[in-house]
């Protein structure tokens, strides 16, 4: 499938700038007219009412701008009608005067809010950094993949509060008896860089050998290979990972640190520092970052864990502190050298998310191609 490709003054730039923006609207406003059913209630914690609505306003004030924009310099007008139409219906459902109210107790939600918010940041913060530092400069934001990774994202973030839950049961299954107050109150006494260090590194060391286990067991495999089988290494693809994947490398990291007892504020940077990282590791940047990559995973690091070629999947296994990998012999970062290609040489899935979803319980990618391969050549 041929890369699309934009190119500056031709108006597809501002009218995906303006569809992406009024979309982002659209979904705000849903979540102000049904915040039991779309929102989160610890994410309400974080942000206003007040303040959601004035960046609404902004954003459809600059989707309208850049649909202008695009009708003016593109020739073809599809973007630039489809962004219109869309600030027409944030408009029309009320996108200028949505107001903020209380929210009623919910068992569960769909967090449409934090979607929303992750998505937003996410975008402004990496898109710059991968249009001016790119690593694979021929690799285009519209690759073939892009579809099936945002829907992995999108899936993670609108279902975080189910996962959440499910993620923490084998923490409580273990530790939900047993009386660690004493614990608890040493490390909240710790100062707030020594806990959130001890955080960082105690999950890493729990995620290292979870991470590790997804590698070396022929059946987990399966539903790892599906996190490795991107071949185009940008912000999204790190949100390619199989729910089953999912959700036994979060239980497990999630362990100490609920068996520890960190404080909420520790827990909140942890998390979102562990958030952006994630996603800065998978990055199409070819940033250096310097001595800092001794200390922590950076792009390079994480893309040569991705390498296509298999002698090279035993290695860097620490999501956040590659030194974890020198502990336990898995280290590998060779000066300034990048792999030359991402995915799997040996297995293959197929494309989209329902069917990557379903294809480790149906088959092993690793045995099949391997038979195929013999066949070919008898």
């Amino acid at each position: 499938m041929e890369q699309q490709r934009l190119i500056v003054g031709e108006g597809k730039i501002s009218g995906i700038l303006s569809i992406f923006l009024a979309t982002l609207s659209l979904l705000g406003i849903l979540c102000f007219k049904f915040p039991e059913i779309f929102t989160t209630a610890d994410l309400r914690e974080v942000y206003t009412a007040a303040l959601v609505e004035k960046l609404m306003f902004i954003a459809i004030a600059f989707s309208f701008a850049f649909s202008l924009l695009s009708f003016v310099l593109s020739k073809n007008k599809k973007y630039a009608v489809i962004g219109i139409t869309l600030c027409a219906m944030a408009i029309f459902m009320g996108g200028f005067d949505v107001e903020g109210r209380s929210v009623e107790k919910v068992n569960w939600s769909i967090g449409l809010d934090w979607l929303i918010l992750d998505l937003f940041l996410m975008v402004l913060i990496f898109t710059p950094i991968e249009l001016a530092f790119p690593k694979n400069k021929n690799q285009t934001k519209f690759h073939p993949e892009w579809r099936t990774d945002l829907i992995y994202f999108t899936v993670s973030h609108i279902f975080i509060q189910v996962f959440g839950i499910l993620t923490q049961k084998p923490a409580v299954a273990l530790f939900g008896a047993v009386n660690l107050d004493g614990v608890h109150a040493f490390i909240q006494s710790l100062p707030f860089v020594v806990e959130l260090f001890l955080a960082l590194f105690i999950s890493d060391v729990f995620q290292y050998w979870a991470h590790r286990i997804f590698h070396s067991n022929n059946y987990l495999w399966r539903f790892h290979a599906v996190h490795h089988s991107t071949q185009h290494m940008d912000w999204l693809a790190g949100s390619r990972t199989h729910f089953v994947d999912i959700f036994f490398t979060r239980a497990m990291s999630f362990i100490p640190i609920y068996a520890l007892g960190f404080s909420s504020l520790a827990f909140n940077v942890y998390i979102v520092v562990i958030a952006i990282h994630a996603v800065l590791i998978h990055a199409n940047t070819s940033i250096n970052f310097g001595v800092l990559k001794y200390i922590v995973s950076t792009p390079q690091y994480h893309h040569w864990h991705h390498c296509e070629d298999p002698k090279y999947y035993g290695k860097n296994f620490a999501v956040f502190f590659p030194f974890i990998d020198k502990m336990f012999g898995t280290y590998y970062l060779p000066g300034k050298v990048w792999p030359e290609a991402t995915g799997l040489q040996e297995a293959s899935f197929p494309k989209g998310f329902l069917k990557q979803a379903i294809y480790p319980f149906q088959k092993d990618p690793l045995s099949t191609d391997m038979a195929e391969n013999k066949k070919s050549q008898r």
